[in-house]
């Protein structure tokens, strides 16, 4: 029996495109209005200023150290990547790497949409103080991981500071859709095998990325990776399958799924800001942000007890929910 014509199936399939525009607009509607929330809540609460990192209430010692500045004086210079939609490439670095003849590890990090690294540069300086060379662009819609497989490639080979790289110590972090593009740098350019350490702040749940051309496949990550979100509905809609309905920016069920397509034996962990919004991520996270890099760039123990063992210090900590935890 014909329970359809080709006219009602011609119409359902019209109706189901119609509907997946629709989402898609929505959704570039909604990381758009991320940008401006990223920024105006910078504006507003002065966490881009020189002090930003003071205005974040840590839940635990070890997460409140490493929201701070660490003890390396910086230094700073500005090039040229040679790309039009990457721009400029701004570097911090330990200032005594000049003369200490020591190799550093290298952290990319990748903004959200329409947020160049020029208006968060005093992230980059306090990262930097902790012994890292750190390095961001302009690129304003990171999302399929392009610029920042560039930029690597440009500290690596070409920058003026590539002699005081340690090239086997390199981490990726990113928020909103710069954590698309850390995911994507990470799992499809032939540079992301060289990550060690991978973080992102309400990145896009991977149906989200594939749908607008931010694809990452999440089989494919080989570095220990530290997944986090918010709780507010920017993020999380609360909707039972969420690669059939828009589920919001980054559900805890995308990073559930991104969790379990991972490889055995790959360090992962998730965790959710207890309490918070999409734009208050980079703030957030940036304690753990810090210490998981240490740890898994430099080895070091005391910020590795943030997250490793049975009194791991984020188990208890207030300001985390929702851990999923494979250490």
């Amino acid at each position: 029996m014909q329970l359809f014509n080709k006219h009602t199936l011609r119409e359902r399939k019209n109706s189901k495109l119609y509907k997946i525009a629709l989402i898609l607009l929505l959704v570039s509607a909604v990381l758009n209005l991320a940008a401006l929330a990223y920024k105006q809540y910078a504006n507003d609460n002065n966490l881009l200023g020189e002090d930003y990192y003071t205005v974040y209430e840590a839940g635990a010692p070890l997460e409140d150290k490493y929201a701070r500045k660490g003890s390396f004086e910086t230094a700073s210079v500005t090039e040229d990547s040679g790309d039009s939609a990457v721009g400029k490439i701004h570097v911090y670095y330990p200032a005594e790497a000049k003369s200490s003849g020591k190799r550093y590890p290298l952290v990319i990090v990748v903004s959200p949409k329409e947020t160049p690294a020029s208006s968060y540069l005093p992230f980059l300086d306090r990262l930097a103080s902790w012994g890292f060379i750190v390095a961001g662009n302009e690129d304003a819609d990171s999302g399929n991981g392009d610029g920042a497989s560039l930029t690597l490639d440009h500290m690596l080979y070409e920058s003026s500071v590539m002699g005081y790289i340690d090239s086997a110590s390199v981490g990726i972090t990113g928020y909103s859709l710069g954590g698309a593009g850390a995911l994507s740098a990470a799992t499809t350019h032939d540079n992301g095998f060289l990550y060690k350490a991978i973080f992102t702040g309400s990145a896009p749940y991977p149906k989200l990325a594939e749908s607008n051309g931010w694809d990452y496949d999440a089989s494919k990550i080989s570095a220990a990776y530290f997944m986090t979100a918010s709780t507010s509905s920017d993020d999380d809609k609360g909707i039972r399958d969420i690669n059939e309905e828009y589920g919001g920016i980054s559900p805890l069920k995308g990073l559930w799924e991104i969790y379990a397509a991972m490889p055995e034996g790959v360090p992962k962990l998730v965790a959710r800001a207890t309490d918070s919004k999409h734009d208050e991520m980079l703030i957030r996270s940036d304690g753990y942000m810090t210490a998981w890099m240490l740890y898994w760039l430099t080895g070091d123990e005391e910020a590795g007890a943030a997250f490793l063992g049975s009194d791991a210090e984020i188990l208890s900590n207030p300001n985390w929910q929702d851990l999923k935890v494979g250490l």
